[in-house]
């Protein structure tokens, strides 16, 4: 059974960071794409970033690039989500997905985790 545990998040100031866990199960972790996505409130749910743990290529929201940084570490099922200089607007619930590769940061992803709460004060 696939599982994923997001975790990490929390209240952050604005242009502090945080970073975000997305701990793995019942897959081969090397072999997928491993996604962030958000969901504010009153808004649809968007891509963030995503990670294939295969080669390591990402791909990033152009609303996060320079700020966040997706990385994945193969030896303990885990991607994290480093959030540095985080704004007021990233204020969301996070998940993380997993599927076979990354498409862009289209939602296709078949396997989800809860969410956690990112919330960025001014």
């Amino acid at each position: 059974e696939v599982q994923l545990q997001a975790s990490g998040g929390g209240l952050a100031q604005a242009g502090g960071s945080l970073r975000l866990s997305c701990a793995a199960s019942g897959f081969t972790f090397d072999d997928y794409g491993i996604g962030w996505f958000r969901q504010a409130p009153g808004k649809e749910r968007e891509g963030v970033a995503c990670i294939n743990s295969s080669d390591g290529t990402t791909v990033y929201a152009d609303s996060v690039k320079g700020r966040f940084t997706i990385s994945s570490d193969n030896a303990k099922n885990t991607v994290y989500l480093q959030m540095n200089s985080l704004k007021p607007e990233d204020t969301a619930v996070y998940y993380c997905a997993a599927d076979v590769m990354c498409v862009g940061l289209l939602q296709h992803h078949r396997w989800w985790g809860q969410g956690t709460l990112v919330t960025v004060s001014s």
